[in-house]
């Protein structure tokens, strides 16, 4: 599976000479940064500190356009489509690239086939949160509240074959936990529920849950990571809270058509990386609980492969069904 997207990346930077990255000139037109998902969230968020880094470096104008429907296949479709001129490109997200190709059956594109990374951008942890009123105070409380009462305790998601329903299906398989799915239209009628304890538990974004967390309103238990999060040090990773191999990352990539030439990809990915370099660029990531990641388009593409693989494995075992 790698190889869809690691070779043809490879290729497309060694193919391109130092002096053609450095001295190509975009169009005097504007790139359209296609985020698939509505304004205001995490996706849309990330595309905008993107965009007015990526500008000056790019010498063009970067419009932000949101194409959202099909938990995010709408819009990435539209780049797959696109000319591959390198004036449009996507935000992509771990549910509308690496989700999906397991998720929908009909999906009308492959990103291994029909897209190419211009390089990662960044990753926001997943964070195991209970409502205010369950009596569990650290993530061994609640295992054993949820052994002691199997079917009976509800796991809030965005939807199903959203990041926050993947986190919570993983850490069931990896537990042997029985708990229920309880399906909301987004993150934000997800925690009104959590605070007002119609369901029990939730993985979300770190960003969105750090005020809720912060203020006492939400109880975090433990974070889907490698190492702890500096924005709450004090909450465990869910592997030093006894359970492996629950990592879980909403991570972004800007992707462009997959005939894009070498030339201008190699323009696109080093703007990218040197706009990821900034330190107000990596400062907007990191106040929103977010950790920068960059690269080059082969190690997104190695990376991207892998999570295609990991998730459609989870989609699978846990038999996720689109909505």
């Amino acid at each position: 599976m790698a190889e869809g997207f690691g070779r043809r990346a490879a290729f497309a930077l060694a193919a391109a000479p130092l002096t053609a990255r450095a001295q190509e000139r975009f169009p005097d037109r504007p790139v359209r940064l296609i985020v698939p998902f509505p304004p205001g969230g995490p996706v849309d968020a990330a595309a905008r500190i993107v965009a007015q880094a990526l500008a000056p470096l790019l010498g063009q104008q970067v419009v932000v356009e949101n194409r959202s429907g099909a938990g995010g296949s709408v819009g990435i479709d539209a780049v797959a489509k696109a000319a591959p001129d390198g004036l449009t490109l996507a935000l992509g997200s771990t549910g509308a690239v690496a989700v999906n190709v397991s998720l929908i059956p009909s999906l009308p594109y492959d990103p291994r086939r029909d897209l190419l990374p211009v390089g990662m951008v960044s990753g926001v942890p997943s964070l195991l949160v209970v409502r205010p009123g369950l009596p569990v105070r650290d993530m061994a409380g609640l295992l054993a509240l949820v052994r002691q009462q199997p079917g009976k305790l509800t796991f809030a998601s965005t939807g199903p074959g959203g990041t926050p329903h993947l986190a919570s299906e993983l850490l069931k398989l990896r537990a042997g936990l029985d708990i229920v799915h309880v399906a909301y239209r987004g993150a934000a009628p997800a925690i009104t529920a959590l605070l007002g304890n119609e369901v029990d538990m939730a993985f979300l974004d770190l960003s969105v849950l750090l005020p809720h967390v912060r203020d006492g309103a939400l109880r975090a238990l433990a974070l889907a990571a490698a190492a702890r999060a500096p924005a709450l040090p004090e909450v465990p990773t869910v592997a030093e809270a006894g359970i492996a191999g629950v990592e879980v990352e909403n991570w972004y990539a800007v992707m462009a058509p997959a005939r894009i030439p070498a030339e201008r990809l190699a323009v696109l990915s080093s703007a990218l990386r040197d706009a990821l370099a900034q330190p107000e660029t990596a400062a907007r990531f990191t106040a929103q609980g977010a950790r920068v990641i960059g690269g080059t388009p082969a190690e997104a593409g190695a990376f991207i492969a892998a999570e295609i693989d990991r998730w459609g494995e989870v989609v699978r075992r846990a038999d996720i069904k689109p909505d």
